[in-house]
């Protein structure tokens, strides 16, 4: 099986709750959703199976997988998600939540946008949601949300100090007036790495 790969590279997890953890990141082409604050290039990969991404990442000493996009579930299959877990892989996901996430991952990312009942219809519990947060009034009630261990914030960096500064301060005041979600900064971003 061939999957279309954009990227793959070795660094820490930048935000949410495996925050600052060694991870393989497989960034994976295409989604469903065109979303105007989007700050990822998700487009034009290359088909690789699944031998030829093992042979890429097994010289890393990390054994944490993030599948991530655009939206990887669009590629992602029981068939894929084992082959790795057979290799001794633990296996993270950052959704959208349109699709049904497989139970043989590890670790469910969650990240709704716009509408968020789809999200709890289709995945009703998940390790984490983490809704990213571009303007006020973007925050749904949380009851709204599939179930979690977890829930965080997370601002939107624009290439505007003050625009940033705003989302920041917004996620702040929410989180002191619903202390159920965490804030969660974009480290990779604050720190300069991938």
């Amino acid at each position: 099986m061939n999957l279309n790969v954009k990227e793959i590279f070795y660094s820490l997890q930048g935000e949410g709750g495996r925050q600052g953890e060694a991870s393989i990141f497989i960034r994976l082409t295409g989604c469903n959703l065109r979303c105007n604050f989007c700050d990822t290039d998700f487009e034009n990969g290359k088909d690789m199976t699944e031998n030829e991404i093992l042979d890429i990442i097994e010289d890393y000493p990390c054994r944490w997988i993030v599948w991530t996009g655009g939206e990887p579930s669009l590629q992602l299959t029981d068939d894929v998600l084992l082959y790795f877990k057979l290799q001794g892989y633990f296996q993270a996901i950052e959704s959208n939540g349109h699709y049904k996430l497989s139970d043989i991952l590890d670790y469910i990312v969650v990240s709704p946008k716009g509408n968020t009942d789809y999200a709890k219809k289709i995945n009703p519990y998940v390790d984490e949601i983490r809704l990213t947060v571009a303007w006020k009034g973007m925050i749904p009630d949380i009851r709204s949300l599939p179930k979690a261990k977890m829930f965080f914030l997370s601002p939107v960096f624009t290439k505007y100090l003050t625009s940033t500064q705003a989302n920041i301060n917004y996620c702040v005041e929410y989180i002191k007036q619903h202390p159920k979600w965490r804030l969660s900064l974009q480290m990779h971003k604050l720190i300069g790495i991938e």
